[in-house]
């Protein structure tokens, strides 16, 4: 089988596209770039979704967390401290375990003059199990960003925003909205980049890949287990998690230049990129 005849067999077989058999034996280079690129298309849905509803979760937790009333503070600051105090792993083992113990039939809920059922066999999937937890977990660690953002507001810009005369929604929508994003968004940057890179405990969390549609870890772990040399495919993983990177890095400084367009070029903060190696 030629490269290209792999692509058109393999490069969307992690959805459901293409061949449904793996390749059993004499694994070519290609073979092994085209299934973990694949995968990694798993990799960046969980990354995306969890950042997309994250994001709003977040910002939600961090006026919550520094609002003065004391039932919008005290369950944020709960929520924050529980998933930044407890690993991620652990998190993805008490969800997976968690889910398995709902009913299999779903649940039923009785509205009076109708009843209905909730399915819940879907939560233990891992595309939609899995992303549950990073986005709970992205949401958590965001949030805090932001509150730090929100501290660090001048409250000249909050006093001026009332002398003018705006309404509460006004001065968060056009002041306190957007100069959090502005604060936060350096960090923030480094925070999708660690939960990009958070995907891959997916592999190893139990949730289980649907008729072997896994993620780029779930190929590269196939092709070392078959060839008994992981010093192919995992660097081919690393490899793809880079170029990932440098398009996040890319993406989030487009918007970064975006936040900062009013400030003099030598005035605009610079992304500076500080991975975390452990969460």
């Amino acid at each position: 089988m030629s490269c290209m005849e792999t692509i058109e067999a393999y490069g969307l077989r992690s959805i459901g596209l293409g061949e449904r058999l793996l390749p059993r034996s004499d694994f070519t280079l290609c073979d092994q770039f085209v299934l973990i690129g694949s995968g990694l298309v798993w990799n960046v849905y969980f990354g995306l979704m969890a950042l997309f509803f994250g994001f709003w979760f977040a910002t939600a937790l961090a006026m919550g967390k520094s609002s003065d009333s004391l039932l919008l503070r005290k369950p944020a600051e709960w929520f924050i401290f529980v998933f930044r105090g407890s690993p991620l792993f652990i998190q993805f083992f008490i969800a997976y375990q968690a889910f398995v113990l709902l009913p299999r039939n779903g649940i039923e809920i009785n509205l009076g003059f109708v009843e209905l059922t909730a399915q819940t066999r879907w939560l233990t999937k891992a595309w939609a199990g899995a992303l549950i937890v990073l986005f709970l977990n992205t949401s958590a660690y965001s949030a805090e960003i932001f509150f730090g953002a929100l501290r660090s507001i001048p409250k000249g810009d909050l006093e001026a925003a009332e002398a003018y005369g705006m309404t509460p929604w006004q001065k968060f929508r056009r002041v306190t909205f957007p100069t959090m994003l502005r604060l936060g968004w350096p960090a923030y940057t480094n925070e999708a980049i660690f939960l990009f890179h958070a995907t891959t405990l997916v592999f190893f969390s139990g949730f289980p890949a649907w008729q072997q549609q896994g993620d780029a870890l779930y190929y590269a772990n196939y092709f070392a287990d078959k060839t008994f040399n992981p010093f192919v495919p995992y660097p081919i993983v690393a490899g793809y998690f880079v170029i990932l990177t440098l398009c996040v890095i890319t993406g989030f400084g487009l918007v970064n230049r975006r936040l900062n367009r009013h400030l003099a070029p030598a005035s605009r903060p610079r992304l500076r990129i500080r991975p975390q190696l452990v969460r």
